[in-house]
């Protein structure tokens, strides 16, 4: 079971839009932010905190048992309660989000705000209570930090910026997903593995390995025929400015083994299977079967640069968008949506308080 607040990925339903931010006005929307400005000004922060009683670290406590009085502090239990709160918090124009929990509450949290905040989110705390914890790791947000540390830092100026990736469906009706780490093909396996590994008591890095190992294991000593190794059919079409790491683009249709993406500087335990760390969103594309996978996985999971990958398929692509139409589920942040025809892209600049 993963750290989410609610099923979100399994109910079909998890792509209606949050309740819309219509009729708001323009000149609230300055309000809002004018407001807001002041108050930084001043050295006074109105915090909202969202608490998910189920995060691996939080369980067996009161939820809210060790939150200041004067922050506004709420644990929703459903995806409406989820929205109504963050509506809520876009009323009172707080300064401050701050989030108690892991990668899924992050993700949750991103994706039921919809637009309430459109392009002017608050400052974003995390409290790092999950089972898996990326997004803290890639932010040097340590696993022990408190209200208490976050509000120190925030008061100290400790910000770094990410935009989450943006999973929109096609059609008139698509509302988007967002988070930090997407993956189809064998990552979805993968990630039923990483599960596996928290039932027996790995949790962030470690699982993160373990699920690798794992992975790697299945993909090379399994039989042709295997799902692993044959892979999945995907239709991929790189936006405008990709920029290949050897070549060109590696547009069209074709199966794949896998398919990463993320706009992450930093992977858990090490891993940098986009190549040097950077900034923006970063994908990387391996051909089906994977070649030469026993000879090219620790070069390409350490960074290497080498033309060789290339040349076995292991495509590094950075984009600012890309089209995808795939015929199985993909994950993003450990849960699991359905397959289908959607648009990747970088979502709004979001400003995280860090040591």
């Amino acid at each position: 079971m993963n750290d989410s607040i609610y099923d979100f990925g399994l109910e079909r339903e998890a792509y209606q839009p949050p309740r819309p931010n219509h009729g708001r006005g323009e000149r609230e929307a300055v309000s809002m932010r004018e407001t807001r400005s002041s108050s930084r000004r001043a050295g006074v922060k109105r915090l909202g905190l969202i608490v998910n009683p189920r995060s691996h670290r939080n369980q067996g406590r009161t939820a809210l048992s060790r939150v200041p009085s004067d922050i506004i502090a709420r644990a929703p239990k459903t995806r409406s309660e989820l929205k109504d709160v963050l509506l809520m918090f876009a009323d009172r124009k707080i300064d401050i989000l701050a989030i108690d929990g892991g990668d899924g509450t992050v993700r949750d949290v991103l994706t039921c705000a919809g637009d309430i905040w459109g392009t002017d989110w608050p400052d974003v705390m995390l409290l790092p209570t999950g089972k898996t914890n990326a997004l803290a790791g890639d932010l040097g947000v340590p696993s022990n930090w408190s209200l208490e540390d976050g509000l120190a830092a925030a008061q100290a100026g400790g910000i770094a910026v990410r935009r989450p990736l943006e999973i929109v469906p096609a059609g008139a009706d698509g509302v988007p997903v967002r988070g930090f780490i997407m993956g189809v093909g064998s990552f979805v396996s993968a990630t039923d593995l990483a599960q596996k590994t928290h039932r027996a008591g790995a949790f962030d890095g470690i699982a993160v390995g373990l699920a690798l190992i794992w992975g790697i294991g299945q993909t090379l000593f399994g039989s042709g025929r295997s799902s692993w190794r044959r892979g999945s059919r995907m239709d991929i079409h790189y936006g405008d400015g990709a920029d290949r790491m050897h070549g060109t683009t590696p547009d069209g249709s074709a199966n794949r083994y896998l398919l990463l993406a993320s706009t992450l500087e930093r992977l858990p335990i090490g891993l940098k299977p986009f190549g040097m760390p950077r900034a923006g969103l970063k994908t990387l594309l391996i051909d089906a079967p994977p070649r030469r996978l026993a000879a090219t996985f620790l070069p390409l999971l350490s960074g290497s640069q080498a033309q060789k990958l290339d040349d076995a398929g292991y495509h590094r692509v950075d984009a600012c968008s890309l089209k995808l139409d795939i015929e199985t589920s993909f994950v993003l942040d450990g849960e699991t949506f359905p397959a289908g025809a959607f648009t990747v892209r970088e979502a709004t600049a979001l400003r995280f308080i860090i040591p």
